[in-house]
């Protein structure tokens, strides 16, 4: 079968969940014996943070044949203009620059390939293959957060292109009434992500002279928050002497990490809060942890947080961010708190406290995640993929 992966976002050097996530898809369907390409949108050209095979064929669509395009300074700055003012139109921009500029080489692309079925990460690409290019191929559409968002931040365009989808793919089983809520007759399936099985988890029972909370993620002020975790352990870091903090990840803004250096050297944490920079090992840093904090305001299906619970590691979160609540159990598999920078402190000092609650809340984290082994979710993928092709 040719499977037709349509990300069109920026893959080279990418770090993010998205570019692991069509990474690990693409090499996936092609180990099961499927004919892969995987096609993306980045000015740059290089090679991708997270390997794929040589036999998934890639094309880049900035720079496709003798085509070659980059997004012209005035819709950059038309976009960013946009951006705090009204976030559909700052996205409307990105979504015309490829409609003017890329339509062509996805023709060609798409002529190309010849695919049998094609899996879209993004309501803007079903909006080109939809909208410019009015195929006829079954599109999946695919969610990588709560797809509620689609029907408030994203383009009316893409949300039309979005209810022509074949099949609507989310994350997690309360995510279906975004969808079916607004277009009935749709095919929704709920596929979570791939979550790494650790033949050796976190140790939790060793002795040791000091002790690790960790965050892993961009490091992101209005989504991912770890200053809220900087914050929070101030406020208990006196206290709990042995404790130190590991950042890990991209850094999203250079003025934010700044405020976050500042924010440490005002509470004196200058050697127990540090910035350790992004790694393509995550599995030898979660091993090293004690708990796991993920402050964000909002996730999908967390794929650092899920590795951790993978690893045994207890983790800690807010009640209010989607996806983590869904994730976890309260007091069961980890622990959700109220938001705010008291509550998590409190509820980091509560696991912090109490080794026995740490070895709990870590067991079963590790067994909740199971169901999320490689196996039996690219099995879903395939299921999926064949039944729609066959139709």
């Amino acid at each position: 079968m040719k499977i037709m992966l349509a990300n069109f976002a920026k893959m080279v050097n990418a770090t993010g969940g998205l570019a692991k996530v069509t990474c690990a898809f693409a090499n996936e369907m092609h180990r099961r014996g499927h004919t892969v390409t995987l096609v993306y949108c980045d000015e740059r050209e290089g090679e991708f943070f997270y390997p794929v095979t040589d036999e998934v064929t890639r094309i880049n669509l900035c720079h496709y044949k003798e085509w070659h395009a980059k997004f012209p300074l005035t819709m950059k700055l038309e976009r960013e203009i946009l951006r705090p003012l009204n976030i559909r139109k700052s996205r409307n921009v990105n979504d015309l620059f490829m409609e003017r500029y890329l339509t062509e080489p996805l023709k060609m692309g798409m002529d190309e390939i010849g695919p049998d079925v094609i899996v879209a990460s993004q309501p803007a690409a079903t909006r080109m293959l939809i909208n410019k290019l009015n195929v006829d191929i079954p599109i999946i559409t695919m969610s990588h957060g709560d797809p509620e968002d689609y029907f408030h931040t994203y383009p009316e365009k893409e949300v039309e292109a979005l209810g022509k989808s074949r099949v609507c793919q989310v994350l997690l089983p309360s995510y279906v009434k975004a969808i079916k809520s607004r277009f009935p007759d749709m095919q929704v399936e709920v596929i979570g992500n791939v979550v790494p099985q650790y033949s050796v988890q976190a140790d939790l029972s060793k002795n040791k002279t000091g002790y690790k909370l960790l965050f892993v993620g961009r490091l992101n002020k209005n989504h991912k928050r770890p200053h809220l975790l900087i914050e929070a352990f101030s406020k208990i870091a006196k206290d709990y002497p042995a404790w130190n903090v590991e950042l890990w990840g991209d850094i999203d803004n250079k003025n934010y990490v700044k405020y976050m250096k500042a924010l440490i050297k005002r509470n004196g944490l200058e050697n127990r809060v540090i910035f350790k920079g992004v790694t393509n090992d995550v599995q030898s840093v979660l091993q090293t942890g004690d708990i796991f904090v993920l402050p964000s305001a909002y996730e999908g299906f967390p794929l650092a947080l899920t590795e951790a619970m993978s690893m045994g590691l207890p983790v800690v979160a807010y009640e209010s961010c989607t996806g983590a609540n869904e994730l976890i159990i309260n007091s069961v598999n980890g622990l959700l708190c109220r938001d705010g920078v008291d509550a998590l402190a409190e509820g980091i000092k509560n696991v912090m406290s109490d080794s026995e609650k740490r070895h709990v809340l870590g067991d079963e984290a590790c067994k909740s995640m199971s169901k999320y082994n490689a196996e039996n979710i690219w099995h879903q993928w395939e299921i999926l993929i064949e039944s729609i092709v066959k139709e």
